[in-house]
């Protein structure tokens, strides 16, 4: 079995999420291939060339690859699926963008978001938020699996020998183009694989108490900051910033969750991290039903008083 891996990158680094698709991909076949598209991405390739079971970087280079474009990325994964018994990408935004379209010029099934491989065929994923688990099982001769990131150990950055091997660049599908780019950035930890999710939730009241509240906090123990869907959509902070269902997967080693009450929808983006701390006012809320600490109190006191703590 081999295995075609769609890399994410921003033609300079190779983003992490896709060395936990590397992990996927070995418990399905012994032979792994990453594909880089972009435009001057031999710093990615390399990258990926010493990404610990990796066998092959295919690298495609041009101009119309440079903003990750998704016709132009599904149309180079298309050209060289036909080798391969399985095509996967990660479970991101990115991913969510390529991989239906590749599906569709394949006219095969995707199975979305794995948790667990069963077998070459068979595959476990979350439905219903993540109160059910399926397991599927694809007669396609090749499988189209997106892989949640938090289920799948992340392979070594190093230790890997692949070879780079340049592949023929399909032409530019010229159906979209970038206009314009907005980022938020930041100096903390991505939040997709922090070690530590300091989120809050519409309990915070307004966008000014989020940041004078968690800003600190999450100073103190060099955290991500993320938020409730509720937050997000009361302005308190940008989209990208959301946790649940509909937003970001995390599985942190600490998650703290900040005036969030524990709706399904938020539930379902970060019910597996490892040590959860709920602090609301509701003692009945339901994300205390999956923390492993909670505390019932006003969090505009607990919050000030557990940075100072913090020194």
């Amino acid at each position: 079995m081999s295995v075609l891996i769609i890399a994410e990158h921003d033609n300079q680094s190779l983003k992490s999420a896709t060395l936990h698709a590397v992990t996927a991909a070995r418990q399905c076949g012994s032979d792994i291939a990453l594909l880089v598209c972009g435009q001057q991405c031999e710093p990615v390739a390399r990258a990926a060339a010493a990404v610990a079971g990796v066998d092959r970087v295919l690298v495609a280079d041009a101009a119309h690859f440079a903003d990750g474009l998704a016709e132009n990325l599904a149309a180079q994964a298309v050209a060289l699926a036909g080798a391969f018994s399985h095509v996967m990408a990660t479970a991101t935004a990115a991913g969510k963008n390529v991989l239906p379209r590749v599906a569709a010029l394949l006219d095969v099934a995707q199975i979305s978001e794995i948790t667990r491989v069963v077998d070459a065929d068979t595959f476990e994923r979350p439905i219903y938020a993540g109160n059910v688990i399926a397991t599927v099982r694809s007669s396609d001769p090749i499988k189209l699996i997106s892989v949640r990131a938090t289920a799948f150990e992340a392979a070594a950055c190093t230790g890997g020998h692949a070879l780079i091997e340049p592949v023929t660049v399909v032409a530019d599908a010229g159906l979209s183009r970038v206009v314009s780019r907005q980022t938020n950035p930041t100096d903390r930890p991505e939040l997709a694989s922090a070690r530590i999710v300091v989120s809050g939730g519409r309990g915070l009241g307004s966008g000014e108490h989020y940041a004078a509240l968690l800003g600190p906090l999450a100073d103190k123990l060099n955290a991500a900051l993320g938020a409730s869907r509720a937050a997000v959509d009361a302005g308190y902070v940008p989209n990208d910033y959301q946790i649940g269902q509909t937003g970001k997967v995390v599985a942190p080693e600490l998650y703290l969750a900040v005036g969030i009450s524990g709706a399904i929808q938020h539930l379902a983006g970060m019910k597996d991290s490892k040590v959860i701390v709920a602090i609301n006012k509701d003692e009945e809320a339901p994300i205390f039903s999956v923390a492993d600490y909670g505390i019932v109190g006003d969090l505009f006191e607990l919050v000030p008083a557990l940075v100072k703590e913090l020194g």
